[in-house]
């Protein structure tokens, strides 16, 4: 059986110039760092082919420019849940962290 595997990524864009990995695991690691992510209101999108391939990478590592097509497509749905939380809970974004 194959274990399910979870990463994050951490971006502020006035200080980064990319993104770059802050967890990644499998297994129990993995569900840790889905749950943290929901407690915090932090979008969770599902993509094994990115996290095969961002698990590849060391923590701390920036997320290198053949991946950043991948990391749009990743803020385009960050800033798409965000609106939509803001249209079912009358918000601009989740709460700050």
């Amino acid at each position: 059986m194959k274990q399910h595997k979870a990463i994050a990524l951490k971006w502020d864009p006035y200080l980064d110039e990319a993104p770059s990995m802050s967890a990644k695991g499998s297994g129990f690691l993995a569900d840790e760092i889905i749950r943290l992510a929901r407690e915090n209101n932090i979008p969770i999108r599902e993509d094994r082919d990115l996290v095969q391939i961002f698990s590849l990478l060391d923590i701390g590592a920036a997320i290198p420019p053949e991946v950043h097509t991948a990391i749009a497509e990743i803020l385009a749905f960050i800033y798409w849940s965000n609106q939509q939380y803001g249209e079912i809970f009358g918000s601009d974004a989740p709460p700050e962290r």
